[in-house]
């Protein structure tokens, strides 16, 4: 353990000593002041019952009595972070000794019982933290005697009993989380907590209805409740709000309207309630509002045009309600006014602990892979609907020319669908292969970019200075001109934000034979994803937050190509090296649709469901610059993808994808004041 270099070091030996990598000390005049310790992870344990597990608590001969001891003679102590060390048993009493104390956490620990009350002498204390352990008596009652706290976490322990109303008095709170417990009964009136940010009570047995809440709180979390009754109208003006999770509770009637257009709200998640009623046909919608979840309600009537899912800047789920709108997933109108049919709901919540490694981004183009497959099964039945209600039927009296009643098809739905998609970028056009000779050196080995499955990429500049890439295509059947020209059409009508935009095309031959096909495309100059995923390419590596944003972009683009034509392109070449970024790092998925031109399935294979393939992904990167919170959601919804039951649509994955970047936002936002606030106080 790393605190055996204190068994033969005094406190002044201790501020001269050479701290390792996972060990920080920091001293005042010989006086150690901050001590931060980091250990690996331990796997999660289901079942603790206060007792040593071998490889995952410290040795059957610990003490944590001597510890704390030991602890409580460096009483110059104003920051103690014990996080993953494997302590274990319960916290002794006279820890209340460290009187100096402003922040602590034990996080990730074995800490077993009750959090001992003589802490409440800690009265300088500012942050307490106790996430993921084991205390398994009630939120303590004294906890207002801490009048300088702004910071209460005790997530994924065992506690029980209700939200103590001492919390309501702690008017210095800027953040209440006490999120995956036990908790039950109701919950206190917060509303005279003036500075209180953040509120997550989540996985919780909380029943109660909900509460005035104080006014500049910007995320609540109270998802996975029971509570009842009518969403306050008090929550419309809470203009602060930025994150509102009300899902899977029992919460009736109709939502208020102010709530969608709060000024600073982008994540609103009101799903699995029984709320019933219209919303107002001018609803209006927040500018910053991105994800709204309205599914599985009793909700009737016309969805408002804010709420459109065409809009590519918000994505809103209703599925599960009784809207008027020609789409799936809505119940009959009887449904929702059948005012008896309760919702349904096990009295034992069933909490699955995600087990497994952090992974790097591969595991994003794992997610996308997968969802394309699971789109390819649903392709035969979502074609038929498709072609049922939306496209005129083709007779077979044209395949006599070679094309398709498919090709034609898909003509007519692709050109709506290119209304939807990036109106500024130039028209396409017609190249002549004496132009492309010219752009490019006439193919000079200076202008070669790099060459795939597909064939060569060539750099090249046109007549007006616009930068291109030229790709020299390989074809893999032969079509007739006339056939050829029609594909390449459809293909060009594939316009989105996230796609490298085809320009125009170039065709070397006359209608008897095809010499080579070029595809003259946007140039995007930052490089491809894989070279910003390590070092070695010499590019700038990507964080968590901006690999979240590059997949997020792409699995926007994917998801125009799967749901906005028809039929949907499902070969798209998901690879790293396939992804490019602009100058302002933003996606662009390149090498797209091209099964529209050359017919052909590519097929991947992952190892993502072996332990040895999660492995193998692991990325230190991602490990440094990420949330848990974050990576949990991103990893939970990838087991969900990989699963051979209830694999989410592409809506949720991207959903899910954009809330974790949304969580991150946070993470880092509140790093950074954290971080800032250190350097003022014990700098």
């Amino acid at each position: 353990m790393p605190l055996t270099v204190w068994e033969n070091n005094s406190a002044a030996d201790l501020c001269n000593l050479s701290s390792p990598p996972h060990m920080t000390i920091t001293c005042e005049n010989d006086s150690v002041t901050e001590l931060r310790i980091t250990g690996e992870k331990p796997a999660k344990v289901s079942d603790f019952n206060g007792f040593a597990i071998p490889n995952q608590t410290l040795s059957q001969g610990f003490s944590i009595d001597s510890f704390v001891t030991t602890l409580t003679r460096l009483s110059s102590l104003k920051v103690i972070s014990l996080v993953s060390l494997g302590i274990w048993g319960s916290l002794p009493d006279k820890i209340h000794r460290l009187y100096s104390l402003e922040a602590l956490d034990m996080s990730s620990n074995f800490l077993f019982g009750s959090i001992p009350s003589e802490m409440s002498r800690l009265v300088k204390l500012q942050t307490l933290t106790f996430d993921e352990n084991f205390f398994n008596d009630t939120v303590p009652q004294w906890l207002d005697s801490l009048t300088n706290l702004t910071i209460l976490s005790l997530k994924n322990n065992r506690l029980k009993g209700q939200v103590p109303s001492a919390v309501s008095r702690i008017t210095t709170l800027t953040e209440v989380v006490l999120s995956h417990n036990l908790l039950s009964g109701k919950l206190p009136d917060l509303s005279d907590l003036s500075n209180l940010q953040l509120l997550d009570l989540r996985e919780n047995n909380l029943d109660s209805e909900l509460p005035p809440l104080p006014k500049g709180l910007a995320n609540i979390f109270l998802s996975n409740n029971s509570f009842s009754g009518s969403i306050p109208e008090q929550f419309g003006k809470l203009n602060q709000l930025q994150h509102l999770d009300l899902s899977d509770n029992y919460l009736t009637g109709t939502p208020p309207a102010l709530l969608f257009s709060l000024p600073n709200i982008s994540y609103l998640n009101l799903s699995s309630n029984t709320l019933s009623g219209s919303l107002p046909e001018h609803l209006k919608c927040g500018d910053a509002l991105s994800l709204v979840d309205l599914s599985d309600n009793r909700l009737m009537g016309q969805l408002p045009n804010c709420l459109d899912t065409a809009a590519d800047s918000r994505i809103v789920n209703i599925g599960g309600n009784c809207f008027t709108i020609d789409v799936r997933n809505q119940h009959p109108a009887a449904y929702c006014k059948d005012k008896d049919k309760g919702k349904t709901r096990s009295t034992v919540k069933e909490i699955a602990i995600l087990a497994g490694v952090i992974v790097g981004v591969v595991i994003i183009v794992v997610i996308l892979l997968v969802v394309g497959l699971l789109f390819s099964f649903k392709r035969h039945h979502r074609q038929q609907t498709l072609i049922q209600h939306i496209a005129p039927k083709v007779k077979q009296d044209n395949t006599s020319s070679g094309i398709s009643s498919e090709v034609l098809a898909n003509a007519r739905i692709i050109s709506q669908a290119a209304k939807m998609g990036n109106q500024s970028a130039p028209p396409y056009r017609v190249f002549s292969v004496e132009e492309l000779e010219e752009a490019t050196k006439n193919f000079d080995e200076s202008t070669f970019l790099g060459e795939g499955s597909i064939g060569k990429v060539y750099k090249g500049r046109l007549e007006n200075g616009t930068f291109v890439a030229i790709r020299s295509l390989a074809l893999l059947r032969k079509y007739s001109i006339r056939n050829l020209r029609l594909r390449l059409d459809l293909l060009s009508k594939l316009r989105h934000p996230h796609l490298v935009g085809v320009l125009g095309h170039c065709i070397d031959g006359d209608d008897s034979t095809i010499h080579r096909l070029f595809l003259v495309q946007e140039f995007v100059p930052n490089g491809n994803f894989r070279s910003h995923l390590s070092d070695i390419s010499g590019e700038k590596v990507l964080k968590w937050s901006e690999r979240l944003s590059v997949v997020i972009g792409v699995a926007k683009a994917v998801h125009f190509l799967h749901t906005r034509v028809n039929s949907p392109c499902f070969s798209n070449r998901l690879k790293t090296n396939n992804i490019l970024l602009d100058e302002h790092g933003m996606a662009k998925l390149s090498d797209y649709g091209m099964s529209i031109i050359a017919d052909e399935t590519e097929k991947s294979e992952t190892s993502f469901s072996s332990e040895d393939g999660r492995k193998k992904m692991v990325d230190p990167i991602v490990l440094s610059s990420s949330s848990q919170e974050s990576l949990s959601i991103v990893i939970s919804i990838t087991n969900k993808c990989i699963s051979h039951e209830d694999r989410p649509s592409f809506e949720d994955v991207l959903w899910n994808l954009q809330y974790a970047a949304q969580v991150q936002a946070t993470f880092d936002a509140d790093d950074q004041k954290s971080d800032t606030a250190s350097r003022q106080s014990f700098g």
